[in-house]
């Protein structure tokens, strides 16, 4: 039997990438690992997040300088790269996932991203395994770290959407058939580019994700640009039962991210069956495949291009069905059977 912690500190801010990440993960490992002893590293705020039954270590400050715990450890598997959490004890077996190397792609300056890498590099340092959840983080922690030969594994992130068959009471109703974005509010994500996509239709566009009111602004700046501002509706952060339903809804989904180490809102909306337009940047043609269309420029006129091309090659082809596909190959249970494998692996050295 294995004794392995897994560290959800970061679930600590809701309605992210990383929470959904922790909380998927750690739900399907529960399933799986019948032989192997979990305990979860989380905030207290959260309590007994996976069950009353469940082992949990509570997250403290002091943590980052000291970890004190009776409890032996094989494995600790730290699922924020940059994460200044760890285990003292030399014993236990450290593997760390790495989601992006956003900072690379950001408008940050040089000294900022020179102290992120800092801290990736340290971690990587002390790890024993190392993860990426896309073969595009592989390339990148291959090109800006030094890995010291140590195993590296892709491992795809899961993607599950809460069913919620009855709910029709969205925050707000769209008038009209709308195109839908989600994600953190912030400039790489792009969503700035796509207001212009309501030029010369009827359609409305809705952004849900925690928001940068600095960002906001800009979006709105370009919307008034092309003279759609009424047509654009930021929401800030949704529940999962909101989420669902503009999912479900949407005429289609935008996904212009600069800056992904995965993508899952695009795999979210594939689940659903509905035309994904993406950038060509980072991991996302990796993960949509053929089964979604691309931004090539996000000069206005050639986005508009774009768009009516392929939601005319959507329609004409009845391309739901490959698309939800395609959604299928993201499972949070084979993820966490490959997590399974390599826990394994580490607790057995």
């Amino acid at each position: 039997m294995a004794h392995i912690l897994i560290d959800c500190e970061r679930m600590k801010y809701i309605n992210t990438g990383l929470y959904t990440y922790c909380h998927e993960l750690g739900s399907a490992l529960l399933k799986k690992a019948v032989n192997d002893q979990l305990c979860f590293y989380l905030p207290r705020k959260l309590g007994k997040h996976f069950g009353p039954d469940e082992s949990y270590l509570w997250q403290r400050s002091l943590h980052k300088f000291y970890l004190p715990h009776r409890q032996q450890f094989d494995v600790w598997h730290s699922t924020y790269q940059t994460s200044l959490y760890r285990t003292l004890n030399s014993r236990t077996r450290k593997l760390l996932t790495v989601h992006d190397l956003n900072f690379l792609h950001e408008s940050k300056s040089k000294a900022s991203r020179k102290k992120y890498l800092s801290l990736l590099q340290r971690n990587i340092h002390k790890a024993d395994h190392i993860v990426t959840i896309s073969e595009f983080v592989k390339k990148e922690v291959l090109q800006y770290t030094d890995t010291g030969g140590k195993p590296l594994d892709v491992i795809y992130n899961g993607s599950r959407v809460e069913e919620f068959s009855g709910f029709d009471d969205p925050v707000y109703r769209p008038g009209r058939p709308f195109l839908f974005a989600l994600g953190v509010v912030l400039p790489k994500k792009n969503f700035h580019v796509l207001p212009c996509l309501l030029k010369n239709n009827d359609l409305e566009l809705v952004i849900a994700g925690q928001v940068n009111e600095e960002y906001k602004s800009k979006i709105l700046h370009e919307a008034a640009k092309h003279g759609v501002t009424g047509r654009v509706k930021i929401l800030g952060g949704i529940p999962a039962s909101q989420k669902y339903w503009y999912l479900k809804n949407c005429y289609a989904f935008m996904f212009p991210s600069l800056a992904e180490g995965f993508g899952l809102p695009a795999v979210e909306a594939m689940h659903f069956g509905k035309p994904v337009f993406l950038s060509t940047t980072t991991s996302l043609p990796e993960i949509g495949g053929d089964a979604a269309y691309y931004f090539d420029s996000f000069e206005p006129e050639r986005m508009r291009q774009v768009f009516e091309t392929g939601m005319q090659d959507y329609l004409k082809n009845h391309r739901a069905p490959a698309i939800t596909d395609r959604a299928r190959l993201f499972n949070w249970d084979h993820t966490a059977d490959a997590y399974l494998s390599i826990y394994r692996q580490l607790a057995a050295r």
